[in-house]
């Protein structure tokens, strides 16, 4: 019988890609990591390794035998899940991911929800984009992600992580003070046109969030001048109310706020970014993943994002 451990190392260098990638991650070194899939080779009887370059890459039969162990990680993510459930205590620790926004707007609150209901529970949060979080999940990292996806932007939907709706966050065009006069009315397409010789702060280009925001402009007619970039949602709203840069943002960056700085509606199909949570295949009945999902839940219930709801920020009208 191949060994657990042995196996989980050639896992780790599939979702790691390199030798020292894993040593880093797991505390070892990487002649260490040599070892045990020298050791695991011998066990199987074919190479699972071969150079390329200066790293290795996977050999087919070494992918065979990780598709093997993803499903047997998934059992023993779904026996963890059912002895937790049989306690009547949670306890342990839940690495949790979120991006910047949530991390503000939402995690507090179910840090405070979860602190009262299961005391002995340890959360251990990151701030982290989706874009890095949710490969980390797959890698072992954290338990649960919270992440985001654009209009007309579908993440992957990678095998192996399930995903659970939290909302519909609303997105608008946030306008510095001075600017958002007749020249910025009409209809929401004609609006992002009348902004096109105007300054704008994106996020970086090789984030999801920023394919949306060129997609959106290019389809308006215009190229934007994007002069500041940064993944600090609050650096925008800033550079906006200063009178510097137009902003696209979404609801959640007011935190039960009303709008500080003239926001106006996108045109339709592109008014929202979808809210959801990620957690491993299997582990979606642990109690803990589940204690947290309904955290995040409640808390979305003071949040001014919801879409439809009371509290939802008023865009002027245009």
């Amino acid at each position: 019988m191949f060994d657990l451990h042995r196996l989980r190392l050639l896992r780790e260098l599939k979702h790691r890609g390199t030798l020292a990638a894993v040593a880093a991650a797991l505390s070892y070194s990487p002649s260490a990591i040599s070892q045990q899939l020298a050791q695991l080779e011998a066990e199987v009887g074919v190479p699972l390794l071969e150079p390329v370059g200066r790293r290795v890459r996977l050999t087919e039969q070494a992918e065979i035998l990780v598709a093997h162990t993803e499903a047997v990680l998934e059992r023993l993510e779904r026996a963890e899940a059912d002895i937790a459930t049989s306690l009547t205590d949670l306890t342990g620790t839940l690495r949790v991911a979120a991006f910047q926004t949530a991390a503000l707007a939402l995690v507090p609150a179910a840090l405070t929800l979860l602190r009262a209901a299961h005391p002995r529970l340890r959360l251990h949060v990151t701030q982290r984009e989706p874009e890095r979080a949710l490969p980390a999940l797959l890698a072992r990292d954290f338990d649960v992600v919270v992440a985001e996806e654009y209009p007309g932007n579908p993440n992957p939907r990678p095998d192996g992580v399930e995903q659970e709706d939290l909302c519909a966050d609303p997105l608008r065009l946030a306008l510095p003070p001075g600017i958002a006069g007749t020249t910025v009315g009409g209809p929401p397409r004609a609006a992002l046109r009348a902004l096109a010789e105007h300054p704008w702060v994106m996020e970086p280009a090789d984030t999801a969030a920023r394919h949306w925001a060129l997609t959106l402009c290019r389809t308006a007619g215009f190229e934007p001048d994007v002069r500041y970039e940064s993944t600090d949602l609050l650096l925008h709203l800033r550079l906006v109310e200063q009178g510097h840069a137009v902003a696209l943002l979404p609801d959640l960056v007011w935190s039960g706020r009303e709008p500080s700085v003239p926001v106006r509606e996108l045109p339709s199909g592109q008014r929202a970014r979808r809210l959801f949570t990620a957690v491993r295949r299997g582990s979606g009945h642990h109690p803990a993943v589940r204690a947290c999902r309904q955290a995040l839940r409640q808390a979305m219930t003071g949040a001014p994002h919801r879409e439809g709801g009371a509290n939802t920020a008023r865009p002027e009208a245009s």
